[in-house]
């Protein structure tokens, strides 16, 4: 729904710069909702790429500039930056860069905003003691704090709103997989289908996993979002390209291609598959909410410092966890991420599936007893106001 009466000075702002595609804008998105739905404040969201962010709100195509939807304010982040009064809490999502007006106008304030730096999530021992760190200002009298998304009591929590995992639950005794199926026009598969979900940007490893999947003895039905990674599909298929719609099947193998979705629709996608392939942050917090094995194309880094980041994650995941099952879970993350090839780490993995499905169901109902990232945050910059005194 958009509205396009003028809302009041909000309580929180959030400014968001796109760097791929769905992943920035995805966390600034779920958090904005977050705020206004399960806290009530008013919300400012500023986005510097209206096109990317229209593919998860689809009101933004026809929005020029501005749009409330769902309680927040959407605003196109442009430069010069709209003239507007600071929110009582700033946040900069991942080390994007505040116009310098709107630090002007954040100083002049009589009361000078929260200014956080919401950083990205990593489950690295050296989170903890960075999480919560203040920056003063080198010429304006601010501080700004750094914000750190976390797996424990030492982070500032995972994104997840109010009612999320009963809306699962009862998605799922509700036999809503038979139902999804149907309105997304996939033949309801048999019980013994292992049922895939798959988002990935280009993936090399794909052709043979494919071949693999074709050959199995279990019947296998691969559900795919428009995206980059229907190139390589296409190939593994002999086919010369794959858009929405398209049902192809090769031996045991049945791939179904849908239509890019917006978030709560993937969530869905995440709860009637049995495994799903996830890539950047948003997907691979909303794959733990699903309570189903998954796994993790992360985001590459120079020097393949991300591995230090997916092994960190591993190394917490996989705790309690069977020990042939979590050194094959290690080893298809590895392969997955470039370490190894996924064909050949495939049938140790498929083979641990019985065990990591209940591991993974337990994994995220523990995260799930903890605050989450909204409430953290809303604690967090409470904490600081009542330090000022």
């Amino acid at each position: 729904m958009t509205e396009n009466a003028p809302l009041p000075p909000p309580d929180y702002e959030i400014f968001c710069q796109v760097v791929d595609n769905y992943g920035d804008i995805g966390v600034c998105w779920r958090l904005a909702r977050s705020l206004v739905r399960d806290h009530g404040f008013r919300v400012r969201l500023w986005v510097d790429d209206f096109v990317a962010f229209s593919r998860l709100c689809p009101v933004l195509r026809t929005a020029v500039q501005q749009a409330v939807v769902e309680g927040v304010d959407i605003r196109q982040w442009t430069m010069p930056l709209e003239r507007l009064e600071p929110a009582a809490v700033v946040i900069e999502a991942f080390a994007c860069t505040l116009p310098e007006a709107h630090v002007e106008a954040m100083a002049a304030r009589p009361v000078a905003p929260v200014w956080i730096n919401l950083e990205y999530l990593s489950a690295e021992d050296w989170v903890s003691g960075c999480h919560g760190l203040a920056s003063p200002h080198p010429s304006q009298p601010l501080t700004k704090h750094f914000f750190f998304p976390g797996f424990d009591a030492a982070g500032g929590g995972l994104l997840r709103e109010t009612g999320l995992i009963a809306a699962r639950d009862g998605f799922l005794q509700q036999d809503g997989r038979a139902a999804w199926l149907a309105t997304n026009e996939v033949a309801l598969p048999g019980a013994d289908t292992l049922i895939v979900s798959l988002f990935a940007y280009e993936q090399p490893g794909l052709t043979d996993l494919v071949e693999i999947w074709a050959r199995s003895s279990r019947p296998v039905l691969l559900l795919v979002p428009e995206g980059r990674v229907l190139g390589d599909l296409a190939r593994a298929f002999g086919v010369h390209g794959l858009s929405a719609g398209a049902r192809l099947r090769k031996g045991s193998l049945s791939l179904a291609v849908l239509p890019f979705t917006d978030q709560d629709a993937y969530d869905r996608l995440l709860w009637v598959s049995d495994l799903n392939f996830v890539r950047g942050e948003d997907s691979f917090v909303r794959a733990q909410w699903a309570g189903k094995p998954f796994v993790w194309h992360i985001y590459a880094q120079d020097d393949e410092a991300h591995f230090d980041k997916l092994d960190a994650f591993l190394q917490r995941y996989r705790a309690g966890l069977d020990p042939a099952a979590a050194k094959a879970l290690v080893a298809f993350w590895h392969a997955w991420n470039g370490r190894g090839v996924p064909a050949a780490a495939w049938s140790a993995f498929a083979e641990g599936l019985p065990v990591i499905g209940p591991h993974a169901e337990n994994w995220g109902l523990s995260q799930a007893a903890m605050p989450d990232l909204a409430m953290r945050l809303t604690q967090f910059c409470n904490h600081i106001v009542d330090a000022r005194g």
